[in-house]
């Protein structure tokens, strides 16, 4: 039996490690569009698609009910921009998505790759090491055809490969038309894009998940933050962000370093049961009016301390930006700058239940870094939110 579409990887033990075969000579990677979409698997799918509908602002697009879908699933498409969520939830207690949100909590369960060459690209990994999950698969209806693949990854994420070609549809064949009970909520959207997805991994294993991506989907490294770039007096991680070529594809990868107590690494790795996502940036044009409207419906953010708008070296560094730091103040947003311009941005508290997974709204004006000056503002910031559950 193939697996399903939210079938774990092979067990290969507490630790799974990426494969380290090699490509075949004169093989090409996939050729990728972008992010397709991001599967949520969720305790209650309804009830979580009401909530990023009515607090976050996406605008339902499709949905399959569980019993038109072979996998008994209930799933709802939900939009903002170009980022597409698919919320998933079990219709049965031993569903794929049930299982997966029982292990690890409400969260990401596949980041799906938007690709043009789905089996040269599938070729390419496999041969470089990678486990295929889901052969190459065909599916169509009045819209056109899709076809689709999935490789494993880091834990019990997964990549599905969707090759859309000229596909007309809401999203995937067997997907209808949201019921019109669900509209999006009046104004502006609050994000237009994925800036990039954060995953967590085990101690001593981010250099071969690195080379993972590089081996089997032709990606590079984009940035490294290693030994005090990342740390407090108490505890530390490591990053490294690997970028598909054209850096539609963004992923930072996080490793725990070693420190006097718990980072919040450890701790995700904890709750989640193993590596995974961590949390979402969402790119939007108007990170104020965003932050606004996500408080006002009910979100929390990571608080920032007033001292760190009144650093003369903050002051200093970051220049004009084109609010005033009041203004960012008064709602705790973070601002760096680059050799490229300058960036905003905010982070949520957990959204769940356990401490695994949140959202960061960024707001970028020619930086493309990932707000390198904050890092130690937020990591304290982290660690009072862990210190107040007992966990650091």
């Amino acid at each position: 039996m193939k697996p399903t579409a939210l079938d774990a990887a092979p067990d290969t033990g507490t630790t799974a490690r990426p494969a380290t075969a090699r490509p075949a000579d004169g093989a090409r990677p996939w050729d990728i569009d972008g992010i397709d979409h991001i599967r949520l698997c969720v305790g209650n799918a309804r009830q979580a698609a009401h909530f990023y509908i009515t607090a976050f602002g996406m605008e339902p697009t499709a949905c399959r009910r569980p019993e038109n879908n072979p996998d008994g699933h209930a799933e709802y498409v939900l939009t903002s921009g170009s980022v597409r969520f698919v919320i998933t939830g079990g219709g049965e207690p031993d569903s794929p998505a049930t299982r997966w949100a029982a292990t690890h909590g409400d969260g990401v369960s596949d980041i799906a790759l938007r690709v043009r060459n789905l089996d040269e690209g599938l070729a390419y990994a496999e041969r470089a090491g990678a486990t295929v999950l889901a052969e190459p698969r065909e599916e169509r209806d009045r819209h056109g055809t899709v076809r689709t693949a999935a490789i494993a990854t880091y834990g019990e994420l997964r990549h599905t490969l969707v090759e859309r070609g000229s596909y007309r549809g809401p999203f995937l064949p067997g997907f209808e038309a949201p019921a019109p009970a669900s509209p999006r909520p009046a104004g502006p959207r609050l994000f237009e894009r994925i800036d990039h997805v954060v995953g967590c991994v085990e101690l001593g294993l981010l250099d071969e998940w690195v080379d993972f991506y590089r081996r089997t989907m032709g990606f590079g490294t984009m940035a490294e933050f290693i030994g005090d770039d990342i740390a407090t007096r108490y505890s530390a991680l490591m990053s490294k962000v690997v970028t598909d070529g054209s850096h539609k594809v963004k992923l930072p990868l996080n490793e725990p370093a070693p420190g006097e107590r718990r980072s919040q690494i450890d701790e995700y790795l904890a709750y989640h049961r193993g590596p995974g996502t961590q949390h979402i940036a969402l790119e939007t044009e108007d990170i104020l009016a965003a932050t606004d409207a996500l408080r006002a419906a009910g979100i929390d953010f990571l608080p920032t301390p007033h001292t760190y708008y009144d650093d003369p070296v903050l002051r200093a560094r970051i220049g004009s930006v084109r609010v005033d730091i009041d203004e960012l103040r008064s709602r705790g947003i973070l601002v760096d700058r680059d050799e490229d311009g300058y960036l905003l941005q905010i982070f949520t508290r957990p959204l769940v239940d356990r401490p695994t997974f949140f959202v960061e709204l960024i707001e970028r004006h020619g930086s493309q870094g990932f707000g390198k000056g904050n890092f130690m503002a937020l990591f304290e910031a982290v660690e009072r939110e862990q210190e107040l559950r007992g966990n650091l």
